[in-house]
């Protein structure tokens, strides 16, 4: 088996056990999974709302989202993906996709065909649970969003998505020291948090401002961790991550 297809499998291990718990067969039988993977362009559809795809996408690199458009070209986003993510995951049990993903970066993607990975949950329940707990992870996030853009101020749902990220990225070794890679345009915030242009430039001026961060050339510094996450309200437990993950070096939490 080749680099790439072991490097898919051991990131699809490390990211069900940031949420739950594996056993030495488990990551065997994963490792073991047919596994496709290909470079992609930014803003490069992996799948299309009312296709039938037969294949799950595991991000291996860059970043992609989940995402929508309306008839007059607006655009909302729905979820933003880093590696280890999978976008798609319940296609496996939905026939038709009923929203679309795609790049936001340049990325490396896998893919693994349905008919494997119901074949691996039929023979492994444990797995089949896991992955069934992801999908309720990602219900979690949905209301949090829904929460930040129903009853959250502008500024507010901006320092929510920033800790967030922060968090997630830091459970694969992407975030440290209050730093991370953002390569998110100001669109693109505006279209995830149902924000105008104008709206995400004032925040991010704001937030400049009271020396709260620094984002410059796609990279956001968090200067003002306790603040932020206050302003906010941020508590991480929306994205139950198991205790031994959260606790780690790759990032440290006192909200």
């Amino acid at each position: 088996m080749s680099p790439i297809p072991n490097h898919a499998t051991h990131m699809l291990i490390h990211k069900l056990e940031s949420i739950g718990c594996l056993s030495d067969e488990e990551r065997q039988a994963i490792t073991r999974l047919p596994v496709t993977a290909r470079p992609l362009g930014a803003h490069q559809d992996i799948v299309r709302e009312k296709d039938r795809p037969s294949q799950c996408c595991l991000l291996l690199d860059g970043w992609a989202c989940r995402y929508q458009m309306l008839s007059e070209g607006k655009r909302q986003i729905f979820s933003l993906h880093i590696p280890g993510d999978i976008p798609d995951l319940q296609s496996l049990q939905l026939e038709v996709m009923d929203h679309s993903v795609c790049t936001l970066t340049s990325a490396i993607v896998a893919f693994i065909p349905h008919e494997a990975l119901l074949n691996l949950t039929a023979a492994f329940p444990g797995i089949a649970a896991v992955l069934w707990r992801d999908t309720l992870v990602d219900g979690a996030i949905f209301r949090q969003w829904m929460t930040g853009m129903g009853r959250r101020s502008a500024c507010q749902a901006v320092a929510h998505l920033f800790c967030e990220l922060y968090v997630k990225l830091g459970t694969i070794g992407l975030a440290q020291d209050h730093t991370y890679r953002l390569p998110l345009t100001q669109t693109e915030l505006g279209d995830a948090l149902g924000l105008s242009n104008v709206h995400v430039n004032r925040v991010l001026r704001d937030l400049r401002d009271w020396e709260w961060i620094t984002l410059e050339g796609g990279r956001l510094q968090i200067h003002k961790w306790q603040e932020l996450a206050g302003l906010c309200e941020f508590d991480p437990a929306y994205l139950h991550l198991r205790r031994h993950v959260t606790g780690s070096s790759a990032f440290k939490l006192s909200v």
